[in-house]
């Protein structure tokens, strides 16, 4: 079974996008379209990896990185 961060998108009532990476509690991001709220939760799930890794924290064991429905 791979193991992957999965990516939950939908589209907010006044036209925005946002993107939520619900394994990483607070990574989430708002984009004009899909591909920007998409792109901007990525980058910000790849900064908060980083950091736990720098402070010894415990990181998921992935496979992959990144699943978007």
């Amino acid at each position: 079974m791979s193991k992957i961060l999965a990516v939950d998108i939908e589209r907010e009532e006044d036209g925005r996008w946002i993107a939520e990476i619900p394994a990483l509690p607070g990574v989430l991001a708002y984009g004009k379209d899909r591909s920007e709220a998409l792109a901007r939760a990525e980058a910000l799930a790849l900064r908060v990896l980083a950091e736990r890794l720098e402070n010894g924290e415990i990181v998921p064991e992935l496979t992959a990185l990144f699943a978007a429905a």
